[in-house]
């Protein structure tokens, strides 16, 4: 997928980063994740009801009724299995790329969706470390847009479950602060020689 995101990358870009997340990691956040205990309670309470219409004597029409509609009922259960089930195609599809310009990301599960976000457009840039990303040495860089969306919404990129988070991140925010400083102090109009703030971009 790597080579596929490199396609994106404009000619004039020059490629500082390249990656994957953390294999185990990602497993890890996939099974583990909000949904796990909302799902298990909701399968509890959904079979515990299948199973006393079973094993009670009640007409034979009201288990053709129930046991459909309990089925159907579960689907945060089908929701959660269904992403776990999926995490291997979703870790294929995942990849990142940094460039001296703009942050890549590639993602999805049946269809691939490749965000992109120049360096231009972003406010700040954090560094997170989940417990997942603590038992495996890995840690996420997000960096969050200075655009909000028709909605209001702040949007952000993130490169997760990276070993190499701290270089990544202290060349993102290198990167981000530079040109963001260029933008706002604007340097002579861009000429070939750059006065601007200690920029080669």
């Amino acid at each position: 997928m790597i080579e596929e995101l490199k396609l994106i990358v404009g000619s004039d870009e020059k490629i500082l980063y390249e990656g994957k997340p953390n294999k185990k990691c990602y497993i890890f956040e996939s099974i583990f994740n909000p949904l796990l205990p909302f799902a298990l309670i909701w399968a509890i309470i959904d079979f515990g009801i299948i199973g006393g219409a079973v094993l009670s004597e009640g007409p034979d029409n009201m288990l053709f009724f129930l046991i459909p509609f309990m089925l159907l009922h579960m689907m945060p259960v089908w929701i959660y299995l269904g992403g776990i089930l999926f995490t291997a195609r979703r870790y294929k599809n995942t990849a990142y790329i940094v460039t001296d310009r703009a942050i890549y990301v590639s993602g999805g599960v049946f269809t691939r969706t490749i965000n992109t976000k120049p360096f231009a457009e972003l406010s700040h840039i954090d560094l997170h470390r989940g417990i997942f990303d603590q038992m495996f040495n890995v840690g996420d860089v997000i960096a969050t847009s200075n655009q909000l969306t028709m909605n209001g919404k702040v949007t952000s990129i993130n490169i997760s479950s990276i070993s190499d988070y701290i270089d990544v991140y202290n060349m993102v925010k290198k990167l981000q602060t530079d040109i963001y400083t260029d933008i706002m102090y604007p340097n002579d109009k861009r000429p070939k020689e750059n006065h601007g703030y200690k920029t080669e971009y």
